[in-house]
């Protein structure tokens, strides 16, 4: 896996080993950043079961100021602290937070914090799940004009029924969608 384009374009990343993390393919994240369009200096990402980091890395690189990742996966944060080490992102452009991603939305959410783009890629299975559960605190999180970015199943998408839905796109048996603050 390879970080597609931008600062750090070229440069591998390495993914959790076994089948309890699914990294997004560079395919993927490719046609995720073609719908994003270019990114801000100033804009604050939020990778939410971020796995190798890959999305929030990627947008770091495409010039992004700032990423926050969260894996509560002990084997998924030492991969993202790796990643973040050989590419060298300090903890001014880049820091992790270990731990399940509602008690991150949640303090994020006390702490006055807003993202511009928050990424949301959980296992397939707990999507539907998750997202029901998470839109409150992923909304209240989100700045004025930002977008969520879902990755999930075809079969079972996530939902974020209370942030309007601006695209749609399939990809295999991948589907993303972007929502708009």
């Amino acid at each position: 896996m390879r970080v597609i384009a931008g600062t750090y374009r070229g440069r591998r990343l390495v993914a959790p080993l076994g089948d309890h993390t699914r990294p997004t393919s560079d395919r993927t994240r490719e046609a995720v950043f073609s719908m994003l369009g270019p990114l801000e200096e100033d804009m604050r990402v939020l990778d939410l079961f971020a796995g190798s980091g890959a999305l929030g890395i990627e947008a770091l690189s495409r010039g992004a100021g700032f990423a926050l990742f969260c894996d509560e996966d002990r084997r998924a944060a030492s991969v993202i602290q790796e990643n973040l080490k050989a590419l060298e992102i300090g903890p001014d452009r880049g820091r992790l937070v270990r731990g399940d991603a509602r008690r991150a939305l949640q303090e994020a959410r006390r702490a006055a914090e807003a993202y511009d783009l928050i990424f949301m890629d959980p296992p397939y299975l707990l999507a539907q799940e998750l997202g029901t559960a998470l839109q409150d605190d992923v909304a209240a999180v989100l700045a004025a004009g930002g977008r969520v970015i879902t990755e999930s199943g075809r079969r079972a998408p996530m939902t974020l029924d209370r942030l309007p839905m601006s695209k749609e796109r399939r990809y295999g048996t991948t589907l993303i969608r972007i929502h708009t603050a």
